[in-house]
């Protein structure tokens, strides 16, 4: 089945009062420093936070034109394919039922609710919850609406590349994750259309890359969908999305935890951004690939930024460990008076701030008379850290970095 650039141009007529235009900002800091133009679309700034509100727009849009429009419309997603049918559902006035896995994070399912959706949490995973959300719906005469999978969900999700193109016209690269798929097709169909030369790569998280062994008559890798991307860890692509990309896309770019991780931690210290882990995917590819993209312009979208906050907190406390901005050092002194007070002086003389700080005498391999402090503190980078070590281990205290 064909989605063709008419289709999408259609559907930005359609959507566009709907929807948030979003902007494509350029990142001269991080462009400088990767040696390319970078451009970045915020397609975290939709109202649910996802890209996820034009595909779902439009569908849900001529759903409701329909001659006969369905009773209502049932979805299965754990996160912001929920949101996005929840949201249109609400505003056209149709009944929406959202099945979510067990384990859906309560934060998610009271996002879903408080968009007026009703929300059965069945299933172990979203493919389980999928089969139950179409049992329901074809009991109630709802129609489902797929979260990739779908020509007008694919025509939709293409609307991005027609603001991004639109506003960077010399953009020569796309980088656009891929999760089913409807994303990457419908911006890379529409990307081709304006400038058949441009360049355009899918990125998948290397735990389930089931799009890239697709496209590539690979044999399916062992998935693992507990990633960070966790909106991007899909273990069957569309059937629909696989077919349009094949002809499109340059090649999958894979990207590990670490380098989504890396991602999300250098958007929101250096771009002031918050990203999910998959709205972040792109970002790492070209950060990890950037070798690749050396003196071109170079377009990404930042396709989701829901991101839980106590996941967001570590990340970010992970990112300031990796940098030596906090750090923990394990530091085996004599148990003797004054010894303490010691180390902690000559450790705020340097210009730390200590965080933490945990006196060990019973679980340690050290003499009766020793004893092992675990100082947590901040620090101003990995020198000062390097700095402090050299300056405690000259007085005589070993001490060791964790």
């Amino acid at each position: 089945m064909q989605v063709t650039a008419a289709d999408i141009a259609q559907a930005h007529t359609a959507i566009s009062s709907y929807i948030q235009r979003t902007p494509t900002i350029r990142a001269p800091r991080l462009g400088e420093q990767l040696g390319m133009q970078l451009f970045l679309k915020l397609d975290n700034l939709q109202y649910t936070g996802s890209f996820k509100d034009r595909g779902s727009c439009l569908k849900l849009q001529r759903l409701a034109q329909a001659a006969e429009p369905p009773a209502g419309v049932a979805a299965a997603s754990a996160g912001n394919h929920a949101q996005g049918v929840a949201y249109h559902a609400r505003r056209l006035g149709m009944k929406a039922l959202i099945v979510m896995p067990l384990t859906t994070p309560f934060s998610k399912v009271e996002r879903t609710e408080s968009l007026g959706a009703e929300v059965v949490l069945r299933g172990e995973s979203v493919a389980e919850s999928t089969v139950i959300a179409k049992e329901i719906a074809a009991q109630r005469h709802y129609t489902f609406v797929h979260p990739y999978d779908d020509p007008l969900v694919i025509a939709g999700q293409g609307t991005a590349a027609i603001e991004m193109l639109a506003d960077q016209p010399s953009i020569d690269t796309l980088v656009i994750p891929i999760g089913g798929g409807g994303l990457c097709a419908g911006m890379a169909i529409w990307a081709k259309h304006k400038n058949p030369a441009i360049r355009v790569y899918g990125v998948q998280t290397a735990m389930c890359a089931s799009m890239r062994a697709r496209l590539r008559g690979e044999p399916v890798p062992t998935m693992h969908t507990h990633t960070l991307a966790d909106g991007i860890a899909v273990k069957t692509p569309g059937e629909i999305t696989s077919a349009l990309l094949k002809p499109l896309l340059e090649d999958v770019l894979l990207v590990d935890e670490v380098d989504i991780e890396t991602a999300v931690q250098v958007l929101s210290a250096q771009q002031k951004i918050t990203a999910e882990g998959a709205g972040a995917a792109g970002f790492a590819a070209i950060q990890k690939h950037a070798a690749m993209f050396q003196g071109r312009a170079v377009g990404t979208i930042i396709c989701g930024g829901n991101i839980d906050r106590r996941m967001l907190s570590t990340v970010l406390l992970r990112g300031l460990k990796r940098d030596g901005k906090i750090a923990k050092l394990r530091i085996a002194i004599n148990d003797v008076p004054g010894v303490l007070a010691r180390v902690t002086q000559m450790i705020g003389a340097s210009g730390a701030d200590i965080i933490d700080i945990e006196h060990q005498r019973l679980f340690t391999g050290l003499a009766p008379r020793q004893a092992e402090l675990d100082v947590v503190m901040e620090t101003r980078g990995r020198g000062h850290l390097d700095q402090i070590l050299a300056t405690l281990q000259g007085a005589g205290f070993p001490t060791e970095s964790l």
